[in-house]
C-alpha cells in the first residue's frame, strides 16, 4: 500500500481553492527575498513575542529576588528580636515595687521604674541598665545591655557609663563629707 505524499500548506490551500497560484508564487518569492536580504545584511528578524516573553521572565526573576530578600530581612529581624528577648529574660533582675522610683526617658515620655536603693545606685554607676521588653521595662546587668545594644540599640533605655572609684568603702573617715563642686585648688 502506497501512502499519499504529504502536501505542504501552500499546496493544500491551492488544491482547496482558497488561494490562486499567483498568490502562492508571490508569497514564496517574498519569503525567499526576505531570506536573501537577511543573509546579505546579516539582519536578525526581531521576534517581538519572544522578546516580550524574555522581558517578562526577567522582570519576574527580579521581583522574586526582591521578595526573597525582603523575606530574608524579616526572618533576620525575627531572629534578632528572639535573641534580645532571650537575653533580657535570662538576665533580668528582680524589681522592688516598694522601692525607690527611678525616672528615665522613653521616646520623650518620662517613665518610672521602682527598684531597690542598691539597684538604683548600680544603675547610676553603670553596672545595671534598663531595657525595654515589649511594653515593660527590665533591669539587666551592663554586660547584657551591651549585648542587647549590639543587636537592637532601641531596646536599651538607660545604660550609664561605668564610673570607677564611686564605691564608698565602709572605713573611709571622710565618707560623711561631700566635696563641693566649686572648690578651687
Amino acid at each position: 500500500m502506497m501512502s499519499k505524499p504529504k502536501l505542504s500548506l501552500q499546496d493544500q490551500l491551492l488544491k482547496s481553492g482558497l488561494v490562486s497560484s499567483a498568490q502562492a508564487k508571490s508569497a514564496k518569492s517574498d519569503k525567499l527575498k526576505q531570506a536573501r536580504q537577511q543573509q546579505k545584511n546579516n539582519l536578525v528578524v526581531v521576534d517581538e513575542a519572544k522578546e516580550l516573553a524574555l522581558k517578562a521572565q526577567a522582570e519576574k526573576v527580579e521581583r522574586d529576588r526582591e521578595l526573597n530578600q525582603l523575606k530574608k530581612q524579616q526572618e533576620e529581624q525575627k531572629q534578632i528580636a528572639a535573641q534580645v528577648k532571650q537575653l533580657i529574660e535570662s538576665n533580668r533582675q528582680a524589681k522592688d515595687p516598694d522601692g525607690v522610683a527611678y525616672n528615665f526617658n522613653d521616646s520623650n515620655k518620662m517613665k518610672t521604674l521602682y527598684v531597690s536603693e542598691a539597684m538604683r545606685r548600680q544603675i547610676i554607676n553603670g553596672r545595671l541598665a534598663i531595657v525595654k521588653l515589649g511594653q515593660s521595662y527590665e533591669v539587666v546587668p551592663a554586660e547584657a545591655a551591651a549585648k542587647i545594644s549590639l543587636r537592637d540599640p532601641a531596646c536599651v533605655m538607660v545604660s550609664n557609663e561605668a564610673v570607677a572609684g564611686t564605691e564608698v568603702s565602709g572605713d573611709d573617715p571622710y565618707a560623711a563629707y561631700q566635696i563641693p563642686d566649686d572648690l578651687m585648688w
